[in-house]
């Protein structure tokens, strides 16, 4: 239900999309990005920082590419999220006591510190790839092909990102049950 909820603004730019083409969907994302912080704030009284500087840059790209025209603004939204998304991974990996992928989910497994690392590097090298494969659709594929992919290519991509995580953190977690006995 939260993967629902967190591809909810891509669920209704891709709908939008077909419904009315690129300017009608970003207006569309726009609002629903608004829309999802402010359930957000309602139901948990404060908003995430990584959907903030999401909204943010849904707003200000969005915005850029209804007053330009030009729907490059809002192709480039998802690689400037993502990389900014694997810098902030990557600076916890030397600034802090705790990497943000162990602040994300520390309280939900125990993993030694030397894992939390290696899964946090994981997360920064899916990042930098959901960037890099964004800005190769935008450029080489048409317009229609980049709304796909953003739905299902960069949904698809961090389900498996997700599943090798869960399979490699049993595995790790196995071993480390193994060693100890």
């Amino acid at each position: 239900m939260q993967l629902l909820y967190d591809f909810f603004p891509v669920l209704v730019f891709f709908v939008a999309y077909y419904l009315g083409g690129i300017y009608v969907a970003t207006a569309a994302i726009i609002v629903a990005m608004a829309v999802q912080i402010a359930v957000e704030y309602l139901r948990r009284g404060k908003v995430s920082k990584m959907l903030l500087v999401s909204g943010g840059l849904v707003l200000v790209a969005g915005a850029l590419t209804l007053a330009l025209r030009n729907p490059l603004f809002v192709q480039w939204k998802p690689t400037i999220v993502n990389w900014l998304f694997a810098v902030a991974f990557l600076g916890t990996h030397f600034i802090g006591d705790k990497t943000l992928v162990e602040r994300v989910m520390g309280h939900a497994i125990e993993l030694e510190q030397p894992l939390w690392r290696q899964l946090n590097l994981m997360w920064v090298a899916n990042f930098l790839f959901l960037g890099a494969a964004n800005l190769y659709v935008v450029y080489n594929f048409s317009e229609e092909a980049w709304v796909n992919f953003k739905l299902f290519g960069m949904l698809g991509f961090t389900l498996l990102m997700a599943v090798g995580q869960a399979i490699w953190i049993s595995a790790k977690t196995a071993q480390a049950k193994q060693e100890e006995s």
